[in-house]
């Protein structure tokens, strides 16, 4: 979140500005770590159209480049190089431009006496809040460079869990393509072709045809406006889809499919995980730990399960006891993490959790994808049927007819 604010400096010159920071007190607590007596923070509040224009014009920074970038100053940085120099060195290695814009920020940053947790946090989209935090949590400890390759690892176990994700659906969607292509050209290309057959010899066609023909005009008559009415639907979606209650509808829909709806569970749980993991591994507070738990579930009913731990182990409850009565977390896991706590090992144990859910995952997507694909083949095929029905039946009306 942004915050604007107003403070003074140690010589008493008003400042203000805006600051990235999970929530007001972790915004204020960033100005006095810098320096600043703040007098007024509040959340930046933001127009539709502002968050748009922010989404299109911020720079576009894949992952993997992230997460190379991350790794390659953890070698440097152990190997005794000065933190603005590394930075100044990945700078000039970047090709990519924004990138390389936001490096030379950095180092900028870094060189005028900044932490390198506090550069980061100006650029919330490129370097989430866990990153942050556990960068923040290195610089305090003195294990920078150890904390950068963890970051790095995560993120490509991020990028590999997406990769899973998009090699097991692009089969059904290329199926999909291919079967709606086919439909389409049968409507406009040759439905057309057999009324006009039935009506030199003035029979009336099947129920089925007609239906079929009537879908036929609509895709050559009205085709533009279908598809003018399919790009308005498109839009006006985008522009609800961060709206709490189509976020909280759309999630509880992808948490209830059929097949998928397991293995987006797991997943999602599975990010939580090792999340909370890392960051307690790292020495970040348990409170904080589960507030940034929900920052990185990307599913709102998630998210609130670990909104309400938060606030039940700010008052004093242990964690398994405040996750408990949640369908979406196994009792199994309310277990693992109770003996976690009462032996003092939680961020042990739940690495060791999150590596059995990553093999869950693994396995849940393929099962998944097994089944799917039988499903997927008896529906096209049902659909391209009805279509050849629809075809055939008056060429027969029409050879009973002759005959």
């Amino acid at each position: 979140m942004l915050f604007e604010y107003r403070a003074r400096d140690v010589s008493g010159d008003l400042k203000s500005g805006e600051i990235a920071a999970l929530s007001l007190v972790e915004a204020t607590r960033q100005l006095r770590k810098e320096g600043l007596l703040p007098i007024q923070v509040q959340e930046k509040i933001q127009t539709a159209s502002a968050v748009v224009w922010k989404s299109i014009s911020q720079p576009r920074v894949r992952r993997s480049e992230v997460a190379y970038v991350l790794n390659q100053l953890a070698v440097l940085i152990d190997s005794g190089v000065p933190l603005a120099s590394a930075l100044d060195s990945m700078t000039r290695q970047t090709r990519n431009p924004s990138l390389r814009e936001i490096l030379h920020n950095l180092q900028e940053s870094v060189q005028g006496g900044e932490a390198l947790s506090g550069a980061l946090a100006k650029y919330p989209r490129i370097f989430s809040a866990v990153t942050t935090n556990l960068v923040r949590a290195g610089e305090a400890s003195g294990t920078l460079p150890r904390m950068l390759e963890r970051i790095a690892d995560q993120a490509r176990r991020d990028i590999e869990s997406r990769g899973q994700v998009l090699s097991a659906l692009t089969y059904p969607l290329a199926m999909l393509t291919m079967c709606l292509g086919l439909c389409v050209f049968l409507l406009i290309y040759v439905f057309p072709k057999i009324s006009p057959m039935f009506a030199s010899r003035g029979l009336s066609l099947p129920t089925p045809t007609r239906i079929m023909m009537g879908l036929s005009d609509a895709l050559r008559f009205q085709g533009h406006w279908i598809l003018g009415a399919c790009l308005l639907i498109a839009l006006g979606i985008y522009s609800i889809h961060t709206t709490p209650w189509f976020r909280s509808l759309f999630d509880k829909a992808m948490l209830r499919l059929p097949i998928l709806g397991k293995v987006i569970s797991k997943l999602t749980l599975c990010r939580i995980l090792r999340t909370l993991a890392e960051t307690l591994n790292a020495g970040v507070p348990m409170l904080e730990s589960i507030k940034l738990c929900s920052s990185v579930a990307k599913n709102v009913h998630h998210e609130q399960i670990w909104e309400r731990a938060a606030e039940r182990v700010a008052t004093g409850q242990q964690v398994h006891v405040a996750l408990q009565g949640n369908p979406l977390i196994p009792e199994s896991l309310l277990q693992m993490i109770a003996s976690g706590e009462q032996t003092g090992k939680l961020g042990h144990v739940l690495n060791r959790v999150s590596d059995y859910y990553d093999r869950e995952v693994a396995l849940a997507f393929k099962s998944a994808m097994g089944l799917m694909e039988p499903v997927l083949i008896s529906v096209m095929g049902s659909i391209i049927g009805l279509i050849a029905l629809a075809m055939m039946l008056p060429i027969f009306k029409l050879g009973t007819h002759v005959g």
